[in-house]
């Protein structure tokens, strides 16, 4: 499978962490997506994919939009698969949008939904033709500058979401409201509609985002020190978010990342998605 990527230019850069490129077989035809402090964009160019949450599956032709989600999803992927996509920081996604992000919370809608038939199906026609990746990418991004409005409250959501993500979650959701000087259920209502969830959710995925990017899955763990040194309650209120996030115990989920690490050594995919099959 290769995969391309590459940071994009100002103005967007302070929305997107990266434009990606994918092409090729799959490590796994399913792979499950615990939750990240990361919405996405997705234009197909090949077979259709699926996705199924919680709540329903659905198949994907031209593409999908998802907000950062609070529940693990599956990818379906076919035998082949090509696409170009986003990486958007948690508010990023929310300029590009014709509705608050909090109506798609964790229930993926295909591009066409968002952007319309005519725009979408002349994006893929110019994404067919292009001459490869980087051609592609820049095509992408010229499509995101293009549509990029301007957002009632998104800098103070993007302040805030800055501290929380720079101290992995561990910050007083009050102390950010007041520092911003505004209350609280402002602030809720700004994240809600720009990031799809309250700034408490948000800390509580950067958390475990962080603790699950500190394993070493080389050497033995020691669960307690681990849940003690990110924050959480005890052994149990870490396990319970790890289910929560994953559906797995941590020593399940340990068992699964180490199993895509001996199945397909150095792969692109690996430290975030697990298999699924």
């Amino acid at each position: 499978m290769e995969y391309a990527s590459r940071a994009p230019r100002p103005p967007l850069d302070g929305l997107i962490d990266d434009l990606y490129c994918l092409a090729g077989t799959p490590p796994y035809a399913r792979l499950t997506l615990p939750p990240a402090p990361s919405a996405l964009l997705i234009v197909n160019l090949g077979a259709p994919f699926r996705i199924r949450t919680d709540l329903e599956t659905a198949e994907y032709a031209d593409g999908c939009v998802i907000t950062m989600p609070t529940r693990a999803y599956e990818f379906g992927y076919p035998p082949e698969t090509c696409s170009v996509g986003v990486h958007f920081k948690p508010w990023g996604l929310a300029p590009f949008l014709p509705m608050p992000a909090a109506e798609l919370c964790d229930r993926p809608v295909t591009i066409e939904q968002v952007w319309g038939r005519p725009a979408i199906a002349e994006l893929r026609d110019r994404l067919a033709t292009a001459t490869g990746p980087h051609e592609m990418l820049a095509l992408l991004e010229d499509e995101l500058m293009r549509r990029l409005t301007d957002t009632a409250g998104l800098g103070l959501v993007r302040h805030t979401s800055s501290i929380i993500a720079a101290t992995s979650g561990a910050v007083a959701i009050g102390a950010l409201s007041e520092a911003a000087g505004v209350s609280s259920t402002h602030l809720a209502q700004r994240f809600k509609a720009l990031v799809g969830v309250t700034p408490k959710r948000l800390a509580r995925t950067h958390r475990f985002t962080a603790t699950v990017f500190a394993i070493d899955l080389a050497g033995p763990i020691d669960w307690g020190d681990l849940a003690g040194r990110a924050g959480y309650f005890d052994q149990a209120h870490f396990g319970h978010e790890f289910r929560a996030f994953t559906g797995f115990t941590p020593t399940q989920y340990l068992e699964v990342r180490r199993r895509f690490r001996r199945e397909h050594p150095g792969h692109t995919l690996d430290g975030w998605p697990l298999p699924a099959d």
